[in-house]
């Protein structure tokens, strides 16, 4: 083991002197040229300090998953696997294209094949090392997967396709939600603890959902709002969960800095609750000495809201009461624009005060006889009635509690509409799911855990 690691070390040292030596030929030969191009000598130098850093590393793997073991190679059948040679092996890093050769076992009752070389250095049925693989799926999380190959090989002198992206940052996004639905089974399997000190003054639990363009496979057989009557999107269902600590010197809250992490998929209500629960539990939900729950007041967001966070003071948002109370104001007086605007301006102020109670009061006393008319008009009403304990922003403005859902709203254009609804896009439901994985985590600031965690 010491001679072996006396070679490594030699040849290490005789790479490093390669690199310096054409790195001295670089420069001598831009020093004897007229004109100085300062662009083009930046690109060549980097082009030989990363050759010159692929060769270190192919002599830095080589012999890693080749040579006898010390024990014996167990497949996952139980059988013990044989060695059957040595294959070669190009894989594409960050410093360049680098070829080496690992032993390769096979199994003798089920044909497994196994490479404990590839095994070691994280490169099991991929030819691109763990780092482009985080580059790749960073840069594709971000915008489409044409633009990324093209700034991957403007910026990291990386050549890829664009499927090439997009497989790989599909890949890292399924392998996020892998080690997500563990995390969530484990948060959701603990025991509720009897006795918590509260150390999160307010923790916030938002939603809300957006659609995303879909490929007819994916969209078969669902109703939409085409006028066939189909659909040609999928809704996403996105969450946040957030804290906050302190109020500014107007009592107005501040939401903590880095505090904000997003979930999200294209799933049912019923699932989604279970990630969105897992996630607020993460957070520290039972640390918070408050738990407010801010959405838009669909049907589905208050039932997840009742079924998952029954203990939570619920908030309408704001924004939503308002345009809620402005139809209503044009359902009521249709053809008389000042009538509108005069009473739109009266319940939002009436909203602000909290007091529902007396819009739905002066919309009753100006109800039309049309019976159609009336029939929409009930419909908000009941809306605000069964809602208006939700609706008391005065009260939550004393306590110093955010009334709106800008957080996650801004998520779903962020987060959902700034990479998957650009023009001409469809998406699969897996490829979909995938990337808004992606996005979540990198946004959450989860991104180096998670890499952290899958090379344990």
């Amino acid at each position: 083991m010491r001679e072996e690691r006396g070679g490594g070390g030699k040849k290490t040292a005789e790479t490093a002197l390669e690199i310096e030596g054409e790195i001295s030929r670089l420069l001598e030969k831009a020093a004897k040229a007229k004109k100085i191009d300062l662009e083009a000598i930046e690109t060549a130098l980097r082009a030989a300090v990363l050759m010159s850093g692929a060769r270190l590393l192919a002599k830095l793997i080589e012999g890693v998953g080749r040579g006898r073991r010390a024990e014996a190679l167990t497949c996952a059948c139980g059988a013990r696997m044989v060695s059957r040679g040595v294959v070669k092996k190009t894989v594409l890093t960050i410093l360049g294209p680098v070829t080496f050769r690992r032993s390769r076992y096979e199994c003798p009752v089920c044909e497994a094949v196994r490479y404990p070389g590839d095994e070691a250095l994280d490169v099991v049925g991929t030819s691109r090392s763990p780092g482009v693989r985080r580059m790749m799926a960073r840069a594709g999380s971000r915008q489409t997967f044409k633009e990324s190959r093209e700034d991957l090989k403007i910026y990291a002198g990386l050549k890829v396709s664009a499927k090439d992206v997009e497989r790989v940052a599909e890949q890292i996004g399924q392998e996020m939600e892998t080690w997500q639905t563990q995390e969530r089974k484990e948060l959701l399997a603990a025991e509720v603890p009897l006795k918590v000190k509260k150390t999160i003054p307010v923790l916030y639990i938002e939603m809300d959902g957006t659609g995303v363009p879909m490929v007819k496979e994916a969209v078969a057989g669902r109703k939409g709002k085409q006028a066939d009557g189909t659909a040609r999107t999928r809704e996403v269902k996105l969450g946040c969960v957030f804290t906050q600590s302190q109020t500014d010197g107007k009592g107005r809250p501040v939401r903590d800095s880095d505090s904000t992490s997003f979930v999200g998929a294209i799933e049912t209500a019923e699932d989604f609750g279970v990630r969105l629960e897992a996630e607020a539990l993460r957070r520290g939900l039972y640390e918070a000495e408050k738990v407010v729950l801010l959405g838009d007041g669909a049907t589905w967001i208050r039932g997840l809201a009742e079924l998952r966070f029954p203990n939570a003071q619920q908030i309408i948002d704001l924004y939503h009461a308002r345009e809620h109370v402005a139809d209503l104001a044009k359902l009521l007086w249709g053809a008389d624009d000042k009538k509108i605007t005069r009473q739109r301006i009266r319940w939002w102020t009436y909203l602000d005060e909290g007091q529902v109670e007396k819009i739905i009061k002066e919309a009753r006393k100006n109800l039309p006889s049309d019976k159609e008319a009336r029939k929409k008009i009930e419909s908000r009403l009941h809306y605000l009635e069964d809602n208006k304990a939700r609706m008391r922003y005065a009260d939550f403005r004393k306590q110093g509690l955010f009334v709106g859902s800008g957080v996650v709203e801004a998520g779903c254009k962020s987060i959902v509409a700034a990479r998957l609804k650009q023009s001409g896009m469809e998406w699969s439901l897996r490829g979909a799911n995938a990337i808004i994985s992606l996005r979540c985590n990198i946004l959450s600031g989860r991104l180096e855990q998670f890499w952290e965690d899958r090379a344990a």
